[in-house]
């Protein structure tokens, strides 16, 4: 078991700062109980399991073929939920039935559902083939006689005028190629012959020119437009078509025709000249569309039905194959003993979780009827566990941020206990406006009110990671009213919310009030700015001095909160070596000069003095030793900051120098056995070096531990001094956003206010709510999160966190239905 390196009882229990103890155990289970077993810890879901068959290929573990089978059910749930948008059914939200159908029953039924829809479908799409079909049979039969019966009219009309004329004429039933009649064998008489049919519209004229000079011309095709798109039968898509007639002479011609209609997707359709033998079939077909469209209607009805019988069950359905499929995933990853009755298992789980575990065990020998019982046992490893933290709703988003860093290590201290306040602290002081903290308030609250409704429903990307992290941005929200109230900017108009201005006009008409200054005549504002400072000519230095120097000091004291965080870190994993050679000079360091440039401000803010400490910093490392004069905040200054001087120069060869000798030293000694080293320590050391190494023994390379150090070193010195100075984005984005509301509001909402107009009134109240809606509640608010995300992940965690653990994925059904999705 993976027990916690300190093990003091001092240490307090707390699910957030260090992760659950995790413990490797073994479970040996009959094969007769290992089924419901499996399913039993599934939906309790406290252990991860390990694989145990990597080496063997998925077609080679002992529960392929039942993985095989429920891989095939859930082909035919998709098939039927595919069916089920088709016919526009939506799968009832909780199934009907409340009887737990067994796994086999299901398969048989899913068989015969899925045999008798494929054989509803194909009826279904014979019957309307063969009704598209009779349509398009139906306009030919419409169209053709109505050619017949037009060309038969203007033949009679030619010939009563050629009659009229006193010319002798042609017969109305002379053959319309007359003069290939009389050019050849009169023996010979001529068979004139005609298809009709149906051509695509977008074909139609390529088909006439094809037509024309395969035959070099001796046709004659009419084409008549059908009105509405018809479904062609082949593809079941609404085309438009147009119906054609195409007369020809001889065979040669026919066989041309016919490929030419294959190829353009042309259905020919049989026509009758006999006009009796028209009318009886166009009847005819009219009576079986009657027919067909009663068998359809009776037909879908019975799909429908039948389809709606299986959306009352899907939901049941599919929740039982995904937890079939992954129980035998989980099977497969077991190995089975020599006897080949029992499957032995290894996983991780925390400790909390052994007795629900054992009793989980012991129900499923019980429900199964198994004569021997499974095997709980705990084993001993150096392997590193997973992580595992317990979090809510309300922490898991936190967390979320902590883990997009890098997953703890094992035990060591969590960031997000302490992201849970200094995240939307931070994200405050760089959005500080109570009135967008209040909208950002109001807009959060809708999410968190409609959460059960709103967690059961698809929503998009954008709005699925505003949902998840709702209770981050309500943080927010509250953090932005309080920095908003400090700052005293209501969309940047000031107010007198905790009493009245502690500054007064020079006289009475207040002209110069921004130009020539105030003066003091009342007790200091209670609680936050001033407002009077609001629109003063001193507004924005005061400003830039007042958030630059908080930026400063709130950032030394995160910093040094993550090197306390180190110290308890070493302090847990018993590790002194960090204690003395990284947390003490990392600390003397830091504080020597940036933690001294903090006190330094606060001194002046506290005695009002005019020293500047740009000055005293920079000339504190050029001329140490010179007289600070004017610059002097307290007495003794210049000797305090020799001595922090001295101890910064010095912790740097502190944090390089002694760490690598001594972990050779160490080293050496281990493998000397001439020293006086508890047996306990002695035996772990020995049992680490040998997981690391066949034979017993580690090398140790000098240059590589050194060089590690001298990196480390390097980058805590030069990150001191750029991570304080990261630290002044605090300052610039809280500086932005306050001129960018000041702006909006005064060359935007103020100034259409002055027209007194009402058509620009409203334009102008209409741009400040886009203007503010866009660019401060959307683009600021992600701008200052990511700021803020930086903050911690570069300038916070690096102090302590090392993020190179695994998170623990334990065995359960709750996911299963997001994970075919």
């Amino acid at each position: 078991m993976a027990e916690r390196p300190g093990g003091g009882g001092c240490w307090p229990l707390m699910d957030l700062l260090r992760s659950e103890q995790m413990q490797l155990v073994q479970l040996i289970i009959p094969i007769e109980s290992a089924h419901l077993a499996i399913s039993y810890l599934g939906d309790l879901g406290l252990i991860q399991f390990k694989d145990l068959n990597a080496e063997k290929s998925p077609f080679q573990r002992t529960y392929a073929a039942q993985i095989k089978r429920s891989g095939e059910m859930a082909r035919r749930l998709r098939f039927f939920r595919e069916q089920m948008s088709q016919a526009g059914i939506s799968p009832a939200a909780k199934s009907l039935a409340r009887n737990v159908m067994k796994v086999d029953d299901l398969e048989v039924k899913l068989g015969e559902l899925e045999a008798e829809l494929l054989e509803i479908n194909t009826n279904n799409e014979k019957l309307y083939r063969t009704y598209n079909e009779l349509v398009e049979y139906k306009l030919v039969l419409q169209k053709a006689v109505e050619f017949f019966y037009s060309a038969q009219r203007s033949a009679t009309t030619q010939q009563r005028e050629i009659s009229s004329r006193n010319i002798i004429g042609e017969a109305v039933d002379t053959p319309l190629l007359m003069e290939h009649r009389t050019s050849s064998d009169p023996s010979k008489p001529v068979q004139l012959g005609f298809f009709t049919g149906l051509v695509p519209r977008g074909k139609s004229m390529i088909f006439e020119r094809i037509l024309f000079r395969a035959t070099r011309g001796n046709v004659f095709l009419r084409q008549v437009a059908v009105e509405n798109p018809v479904t062609d039968p082949a593809s079941g898509e609404k085309v438009e078509k147009n119906v054609f007639v195409v007369f020809y002479s001889g065979e040669r011609a026919k066989n041309k025709i016919l490929k030419i209609c294959e190829a353009f997707g042309a259905n020919r359709y049989p026509f009758s000249e006999e006009i009796g033998k028209q009318e009886e079939m166009l009847t005819e077909v009219s009576g079986r569309l009657l027919e067909l469209k009663t068998t359809l209607d009776a037909g879908l009805a019975h799909r429908g039905s039948l389809l709606k019988s299986i959306a009352d069950e899907y939901e049941q359905w599919s929740i039982l194959v995904k937890k079939e499929k992954s129980i035998y995933h989980t099977l497969n990853m077991l190995s089975i003993d020599v006897t080949k009755k029992c499957l032995v298992a290894e996983g991780w789980s925390p400790v909390f979780a052994t007795k629900q575990i054992q009793d989980a065990l012991e129900r499923a020998t019980f429900d199964s009827n198994s004569q021997v019982g499974a095997i709980f046992q705990v084993l001993q490893t150096r392997e590193s566990p997973p992580t595992y933290f317990r979090t809510n709703k309300f922490t898991s988003s936190f967390q979320e941020i902590v883990d997009a860093y890098g997953i703890a290590k094992y035990q060591e201290a969590n960031p997000a206990v302490f992201t849970i306040v200094t995240f939307p602290f931070l994200f405050a002081v760089m959005f500080g406006d109570w009135g967008h903290g209040i909208c950002l308030l109001l807009a959060t609250s809708v999410l968190i009110f409609r959460e059960k409704k709103l967690g059961n429903q698809k929503l998009g990307d954008i709005m699925e990671m505003m949902f998840g992290g709702r209770y981050v941005i309500i943080m927010m929200a509250l953090f932005s009213i309080f920095t908003g109230l400090i700052y005293n900017e209501f969309f940047s108009v000031p107010f007198e919310l905790f009493g009245r201005s502690a500054y007064a006009c020079r006289d009475l008409s207040c002209r110069d009030a921004s130009t020539a200054g105030l003066i003091k005549v009342g007790q200091t504002y209670p609680f936050g700015i001033d407002p009077v400072w609001h629109g003063s000519r001193s507004e924005l230095p005061f400003l830039n001095s007042l958030k630059m120097k908080m930026s400063i000091l709130i950032g030394v004291a995160q910093m040094n909160l993550g090197i306390i965080l180190s110290y308890f870190n070493a302090r847990f994993f018993m590790n002194s070596l960090n204690i003395w050679f990284q947390f003490i000079p990392q600390l003397i360091f830091l504080n020597s000069l940036f933690g001294y440039l903090s006190l330094l401000i606060i001194v002046k803010w506290c005695t009002g003095s005019k020293a500047d400490l740009y000055h005293v910093m920079i000339y504190m490392f050029l001329s140490p030793t010179d007289e600070l004069g004017e610059n002097q905040l307290f007495p003794g200054q210049k000797t305090v900051q020799l001595v922090l001087l001295a101890l910064a120069l010095v912790a740097v060869p502190w944090m390089l120098l002694p760490k690598p000798f001594l972990l050779k030293k160490q080293h050496e000694q281990r493998h000397q056995g001439g020293s006086y080293i508890p047996l306990q320590a002695t035996e772990e050391s020995l049992q680490v070096e040998a997981n690391n190494d066949p034979h017993g023994h580690e090398e140790f390379e000098f240059s590589e531990v050194f060089v590690h150090q001298l990196i480390h070193t390097i980058e805590f010195v030069l990150g001191a001094v750029s991570n304080t100075a990261s630290y002044l984005r605090l300052w610039a984005l809280s500086l932005a956003h306050s001129e960018l509301s000041s702006v909006f509001f005064d060359k935007v909402l103020l100034l259409a206010w002055g027209f007194n107009n009402v058509i620009i009134l409203i334009v102008g109240g209409i741009v400040f709510v886009c203007a503010t809606v866009g660019v401060l509640l959307v683009m600021e608010t992600l701008s200052a999160f990511l700021h803020a995300l930086r903050l911690h992940w570069v300038e916070f965690q690096n102090k302590f966190y090392e993020g190179d653990g695994y998170k623990f994925y334990p065995f359960t059904f709750t996911s299963t239905s997001d994970e075919e999705e």
